[in-house]
């Protein structure tokens, strides 16, 4: 089993004091990485915002949690992943991710196509970007893309290419994931109808199973080098968790308490629950990489002071 390693999604700041204030309070709190979304809405947009939060700290990993393949070409992820990770001395996880809001698509002009499409053209964006990454001369043909005789500069720090982390719920996209990618996201939610239907189907124990069957059959022999990334959603520490569980199923009405409480997806209880919580995770899913959104940092510190690099 990998070591616990946890992470943080900020999406913003007022201005660069907050940004940096919350980029030194993550590394403080022994979290081992801190990534920005790609959304377009009220947020920093990621790549400088990775910058400014390297800048501030010593050694905490920045990432994307995950870029939108659609909103930019591979050429330009990749040119940009490469100065990133050579500004912040090899510190960057680039997280990639097919794109799943409608709303954003129609904002921006552009073509929301079926999710088998998009993620199709995920698969020829990912396979660009890491040969980019590498240092080769790509000439590429594709359905979706056409690159020919391209090489970046400069090159990253970290080679053959920084951690590539694909993540998401779906068949298609997990199998991308496992086949390209050095960290599997798993999300749990798959959202339908232009991001706006969130089915939790995949948040039940039974679900994570599957899941995490099709990655591994999927992977073969590069199964046991991937590092599996669960997003947790809630981080609640209480001494009642049944009814903590029971209160988030007014929201989560496709749950129960019961499952929600056996989610890799959702952390509640004591600190001593949520600690076990997560070791018995990871030996039944081999979930090491644990990930929150912003506002629980401070609830998830006391287990990530447990628990990381152990």
């Amino acid at each position: 089993m990998k070591p616990f390693r946890f992470g943080v999604i900020v999406r913003s700041g007022g201005s660069r004091a907050e940004w940096v204030d919350q980029a030194r309070k993550v590394e403080d709190l022994g979290y081992s990485s801190l990534t920005v979304p790609d959304h377009l809405a009220e947020m920093l947009a990621p790549m400088p915002a990775l910058v400014s939060a390297a800048a501030a700290t010593k050694s905490i990993r920045i990432g994307t949690t995950v870029l939108n393949n659609d909103f930019r070409h591979p050429v330009l992820v990749a040119r940009e992943a490469a100065t990133v990770d050579l500004l912040t001395d090899g510190r960057l996880e680039l997280g990639l991710g097919a794109g799943y809001v409608k709303a954003e698509y129609e904002q921006a002009g552009l073509r929301f196509d079926p999710g088998g499409a998009r993620v199709e053209r995920l698969a020829e964006a990912a396979v660009i970007v890491k040969r980019l990454l590498a240092g080769e001369q790509v000439t590429f043909i594709g359905q979706h893309y056409r690159v020919t005789e391209h090489k970046i500069h400069p090159l990253p720090v970290q080679q053959p290419h920084p951690p590539i982390l694909i993540g998401g719920n779906g068949p298609q996209l997990l199998t991308l994931a496992a086949t390209e990618a050095d960290i599997v996201g798993l999300t749990g939610i798959t959202f339908r109808r232009g991001g706006t239907e969130p089915d939790l189907s995949g948040w039940k124990a039974r679900g994570v199973d599957d899941r995490v069957k099709l990655v591994r059959d999927a992977a073969g022999d590069r199964y046991e080098r991937l590092e599996l990334n669960a997003l947790v959603q809630r981080v609640i520490v209480t001494d009642d968790r049944r009814k903590a569980a029971e209160e988030l199923t007014r929201g989560w009405t496709q749950l129960s308490a019961e499952e929600i409480l056996q989610s890799p997806y959702a952390l509640v209880g004591t600190v001593d629950q949520l600690v076990e919580d997560l070791q018995a995770r990871r030996a039944r899913w081999g979930m090491s990489y644990v990930v929150t959104h912003g506002p629980y940092v401070d609830a998830l510190a006391r287990v990530v002071a447990r628990l990381a690099g152990k």
